[in-house]
């Protein structure tokens, strides 16, 4: 019951945050950019402006979809950024150039967050095989004790967690990074950087609300798996 009391808050939470986001990205895209540039264009300034003339700016389907790719060295942004002239398509363009010079400067959490990748997605599936089998008996078949499984489930959810926790300061310096090179290059006026620093901080409010979502659920499966223990 506890378990599904977190899930909804955090779900409704989730759902608050991501949908003022949405919001913010719509109104700051209703105000044209007065340097008049593109997502596009302003992620190649920013990007040659860094040295960095290996990584290459597409888009790609969908809505808030912008990433970088450290795998193939590519900024991708969604269809309102690449084409947008806006203080929204400045911020996210911008953010996901900051991640592209993290990779270029070896930012350290960056390093650890895509050391991390591999493990953490092993983690996923082994949640996923747990409750897949504890939900259809197959735990029992293994004969494995509550305290190996609890084991398993916790040590998983911690990894998670602290994949989550890890990518929060990668996020926040990609966006230190950006808002600091759209002011010292004076791509925005005053007011289009309030704007832009404005919905890059309520992208960051979906990170944490995914960390802190985690860290909770782990709290949870720790004290049912070992809260009795003396």
């Amino acid at each position: 019951m506890l378990l599904i009391l977190i899930v909804v808050v955090f779900g409704i939470l989730g759902f608050v945050v991501s949908s003022k986001l949405k919001s913010k990205f719509k109104k700051y895209s209703q105000t044209a950019l007065q340097a008049n540039l593109s997502g596009k264009e302003i992620a190649e300034l920013m990007l040659a402006d860094h040295g960095i003339h290996d990584v290459s700016v597409n888009c790609v389907d969908g809505q808030l979809t912008d990433h970088y790719n450290p795998q193939n060295r590519t900024v991708n942004l969604s269809p309102d950024v690449y084409y947008g002239r806006n203080a929204a398509a400045t911020a996210v363009a911008a953010h996901e150039c900051g991640h592209a010079v993290q990779h270029a400067r070896s930012y350290a959490w960056l390093n650890i967050r895509s050391a991390m990748v591999p493990v953490q997605n092993a983690s996923g599936k082994i949640l996923n095989f747990v409750l897949i089998a504890s939900l259809f008996g197959g735990l029992a078949l293994f004969n494995l004790p509550l305290q190996t499984v609890g084991f398993v489930v916790v040590g998983a959810y911690g990894i998670i967690t602290l994949f989550t926790f890890v990518t929060l300061p990668v996020e926040f310096d990609a966006s230190r990074r950006a808002l600091a090179w759209v002011k010292e290059r004076n791509i925005v006026t005053p007011s289009e950087y309030d704007m832009s620093k404005d919905a890059l901080k309520w992208a960051a409010m979906t990170y944490v609300v995914a960390a802190l979502a985690s860290l909770t659920t782990l709290a949870y499966y720790a004290s049912i798996f070992f809260g009795g223990r003396d």
